[in-house]
């Protein structure tokens, strides 16, 4: 605890001293060498691409609690070790394990359709002769509350149009639970993606109360819109749902590690990482097999320069960031006595790189990193320190110890969302060149940060 707060205490000091413009100038000079080395080394060819294409296509969607998923943190170590990265392990996370099983939804009037749908993780199952009922749609929580008393007995859907996803993503999350206080038998969401392509999208939600669950699921934009306009002809819809869905027991996963080491006896630890599970619609490229092999592949590339630091780098596959966030906690808990210096995650799509985003709300960190915008700009002139937000999986360790979190923020230009946990999450939406940038500026940012 004593050596925890004592290196806190510097960083406080190091990050209260104003960045001025000759401090940046002499910075950008001292390093600018390898940086440039760095960023070139990460741009000349498409190997770690290559690698990601192997894990997505090979291994498939990494679900909590598949065998895909096991088998691909299997090959994520062996990975590592033929990387040569050190003290290359697998550190044990219990993980939940919610099963999708067979679903469908059909609808019966007012003519036979079968509808696109997902369930939604954590919900519950229907009975085993599905449900049978009449749609009503609303187009919003305050919509729901107005019709109180004409949901009852019927499966509510939510056609909510997309604004952002923080907005959409709110009746996926906590949908079922006011529906089911009304009386719904089921719940329908309208998929939170700001496009359709009749494609549904999956993701978590929650039940407040454990005594009144009613099953939840999500639909294609294209249907929630037609239920809609159905009801608003004065037309009745009845779908048929049908679903599996159930929980099980927690299942032994892990966290897979690998660093390269320095030789420092006053080390600190630089994280950087992303997560290894995904849905089970797509396999994940976007969310987040690019995460995990962009920051991995950066500490590689460092070592292999020989560039020597005065801190470790410490790449870690968190696993169960999409329905529960378990290697993140588990992490924070296992390391917790650890001296960190700083968190870096990238879980927001290879698309290019944008910003260097500061977590914690912390404005001397923020002040301190700007210091890095000249160099940044070796790879993209809109690259800059910004604030912003860090990561899921960071995020307990950070909160717990204070530790500064950062995250890579890409430009997808809204792109991100079309793909996000959904079937469309695949390798091939992602340019080898894009992801190489990706690469360049994580490694460029942990190098510089472990150089303060």
């Amino acid at each position: 605890m004593i050596i925890r707060l004592t290196i806190f205490a510097l960083f406080l000091t190091l990050f209260s001293m104003p960045a001025h413009s000759d401090d940046a100038e002499e910075f950008k000079q001292k390093h600018i060498d390898n940086v440039r080395m760095i960023i070139a080394s990460a741009m000349k060819d498409s190997s770690a691409w290559e690698s990601l294409a192997y894990m997505c296509d090979t291994y498939g969607p990494r679900f909590s609690g598949t065998k895909n998923l096991e088998n691909a943190l299997a090959w994520m170590k062996r990975s590592m070790e033929e990387d040569g990265l050190d003290n290359v392990r697998a550190e044990d996370v219990m993980i939940p394990v919610w099963v999708r099983g067979n679903e469908y939804c059909t609808m019966l009037e007012p003519s036979v359709a079968k509808l696109e749908m997902t369930g939604l993780g954590r919900s519950i199952g229907t009975p085993k002769e599905g449900i049978t009922a009449e749609v009503f749609v609303v187009t919003g929580f305050d919509d729901l509350d107005a019709n109180a008393d004409k949901v009852k007995g019927k499966i509510v859907v939510y056609d909510i149009p997309y604004i952002s996803y923080g907005q959409a993503v709110q009746y996926r999350v906590h949908g079922a639970d006011p529906a089911a206080e009304y009386g719904a038998v089921a719940s329908l969401v309208r998929s939170s993606s700001p496009i359709g392509m009749n494609n549904p999208h999956s993701g978590s939600m929650r039940y407040k109360n454990p005594d009144v669950k009613i099953p939840h699921a999500a639909i294609t934009a294209e249907d929630a819109a037609m239920l809609g306009r159905m009801q608003k002809r004065g037309q009745t819809p009845v779908i048929k749902l049908y679903m599996e869905a159930d929980t099980l027991p927690d299942a032994l996963s892990a966290n897979i590690v690998g660093e390269y080491k320095t030789d420092n006896p006053n080390d600190t630890i630089i994280v950087v990482g992303g997560h290894s599970d995904s849905w089970d619609l797509g396999t994940g490229a976007h969310d987040d097999a690019s995460g995990c092999l962009a920051t991995w592949k950066a500490v590689k590339l460092i070592k292999d320069l020989g560039i020597k630091l005065p801190r470790t780098l410490r790449a870690v596959m968190f696993v169960n960031e999409e329905n529960g966030v378990r290697g993140g906690k588990a992490y924070a808990e296992a390391h917790k006595d650890e001296p960190h210096a700083m968190m870096l995650e990238m879980d927001g799509g290879a698309f290019p790189p944008s910003r260097i985003m500061v977590g914690n709300k912390n404005d001397s960190v923020l002040a301190m990193l700007q210091i890095f915008n000249p160099l940044l700009h070796e790879i993209d002139d809109s690259l800059n320190v910004v604030p912003g937000w860090g990561g899921v999986d960071i995020g307990p360790m950070s909160r717990q110890n204070n530790i500064p979190c950062l995250g890579l923020g890409t430009n997808g230009e809204g792109k991100y969302f079309w793909y996000h946990h959904g079937p469309s999450d695949t390798v091939d939406k992602i340019d080898p060149k894009v992801f190489n940038q990706c690469i360049a500026a994580i490694a460029v940012t942990i190098y510089l940060y472990a150089n303060l």
